[in-house]
């Protein structure tokens, strides 16, 4: 007797490319969907009314993070109106976003949406982190122009235990530093939607949620209309993805009443999926938040896909590099990230540009956005931290070198080679640099010293013979930096000091 397998792993196991060979059914979808796309086109015509409304129920949380850049979109249409600022008034409200451990770590991208949740949870609401640990399995098509590579389940509960640990960082920071003690805080719950999804077999799942969903709506979706179009087309296995994105909205509506999902430009199609769903199961009203995806300088979107991401872990991307990214942002794009990434209020906002304005070489938004967003991702020692490693960098300065540690040394310089040595009284300049390889042997490395090309800490040196003099060559805390030439960089930790 046929027994039906489990739904991850029939579902993560298709691999059948689902390109349509009719293109005239895609096509017709396609041309009898305008009036949804022409309601998206309208809302960027109609936002400013929507949320500038005399009504006084449009005042609050939605106006202000409209004004900031961070609600882009509402769906339905109409929600912003009047329907979501009433109900966000009646009362604390439960809203989520979803996470795909797909990497083990979250990048700048992410963090608008975990920022998006903290102004819910500000305001008093609560608010749900969901790891995807089953739809990881399935993989969001959404903005991905081929299939994503299969992960392992324990690749999978990796990525999720350390993006986990990054969510509750991240809240601790907000909640320490950021929030108004005075005012009460939502509760924050980190879940995994492969606890809901584990119990269904395939056949149980396309008997009881499949069954809903229509092929037209599931086809005219962006998601699915671009990868149709494509030369590699689409796996039956991404096809479903957003009847299991609808069925995690679902799931939380029944189980804790959520009614508010948070996600992307690119979520929008998946968040449509799970509205439809659970007007047809439950006749309850839901709805959807979307927020600008965060793009570079030239426009291109930052993320794991198009490998640009900057992230939140410290391994992957170290807090000088985090901030530096924030630092170097040109003068036109720094007043949107900081109405996006900080929680300065408008009044502040303001006169930080005007003072900008009036000296843009003094760079004092960049600086203020910069320390803002490394404070809320690594906290204030991290902060700290960036900020030495910049003076050690950049103003050369001794005392921020003496002040790192080894850590931060290696972060900093992280493809400089880093060596432990015993200390032996009486060692030269030329001696210690060919300990660690850093000049030829011979003539050709004794001239370059003599050159001028070598210096340590921050100072050129031009006499290979010189002795290493601690606390000028070999810093309090034991270390020594060599560079050669410009980018060439060498650690050496002394030992038996």
């Amino acid at each position: 007797m046929f027994r039906s397998p489990s739904l991850l792993s029939f579902t993560s196991g298709l691999v059948t490319v689902f390109n349509m060979a009719v293109p005239t059914v895609c096509c017709y979808v396609w041309r009898h969907v305008p009036r949804s796309v022409f309601k998206r086109a309208r809302f960027r015509l109609t936002l400013d009314s929507k949320f500038h409304s005399s009504s006084p129920a449009h005042s609050g949380l939605l106006l202000s993070l409209h004004k900031r850049g961070i609600l882009k979109d509402t769906f339905p249409d109409k929600a912003a109106q009047d329907e979501l600022p009433r109900l966000l008034q009646s009362g604390s409200q439960t809203i989520y976003c979803g996470f795909d451990p797909t990497a083990d770590s979250l990048h700048v991208g992410n963090l608008l949406a975990l920022i998006g949740l903290l102004h819910f949870r500000s305001a008093g609401h609560n608010v749900l982190a969901v790891l995807g640990g089953a739809t990881a399995e399935i993989g969001d098509p959404s903005g991905k122009a081929s299939e994503r590579e299969r992960l392992s389940v324990e690749a999978m509960q990796a990525n999720g235990h350390s993006i986990r640990e990054s969510i509750l960082r991240i809240f601790a920071n907000h909640e320490a530093i950021f929030h108004d003690s005075n005012k009460p805080l939502g509760t924050v719950t980190i879940l995994n939607n492969r606890r809901w999804f584990k119990k269904f077999t395939v056949v149980e799942f396309l008997s009881e949620v499949g069954r809903h969903f229509r092929m037209g709506s599931m086809l005219s979706r962006h998601s699915v209309q671009s990868r149709l179009k494509s030369e590699e087309g689409m796996s039956l296995t991404e096809f479903t993805y957003q009847v299991f994105q609808a069925y995690d909205f679902y799931h939380l509506n029944q189980t804790v009443g959520c009614r508010i999902q948070l996600g992307g430009t690119d979520q929008l199609g998946n968040i449509m999926s799970g509205h439809e769903y659970i007007r047809k199961v439950s006749g309850e009203d839901v709805y959807g938040l979307i927020i600008p995806l965060v793009t570079s300088t030239v426009g291109d979107k930052l993320g794991k896909t198009a490998g640009n991401a900057v992230w939140l872990n410290k391994d992957k991307t170290s807090t000088f590099e985090l901030y530096q990214f924030f630092l170097r942002l040109p003068d036109n794009s720094v007043e949107e990230y900081l109405r996006l990434f900080t929680f300065l209020p408008e009044a502040a906002l303001e006169n930080l540009m005007e003072q900008q304005r009036e000296d843009p070489s003094k760079r004092l938004a960049q600086k203020r956005l910069a320390a803002e967003v490394t404070k809320l991702v690594h906290g204030k020692e991290g902060l700290e931290s960036a900020k030495r490693c910049t003076r050690a960098l950049y103003h050369s300065s001794v005392n921020a070198l003496e002040e790192m540690s080894d850590e931060e040394l290696q972060e900093l310089f992280r493809e400089a080679p880093f060596h432990e040595l015993l200390y032996e009284p009486g060692t030269s300049v030329i001696e210690a640099c060919r300990k660690v390889c850093a000049i030829p042997d011979g003539p050709k490395g004794y001239i370059m010293v003599s050159a001028g090309a070598v210096s340590i800490n921050h100072v050129q040196i031009d006499n290979p013979e010189q002795v290493l003099i601690p606390k000028i060559h070999i810093l309090s805390n034991g270390l020594t930096l060599i560079k050669v030439g410009k980018r060439n960089f060498y650690i050496i930790k002394w030992l038996s000091l």
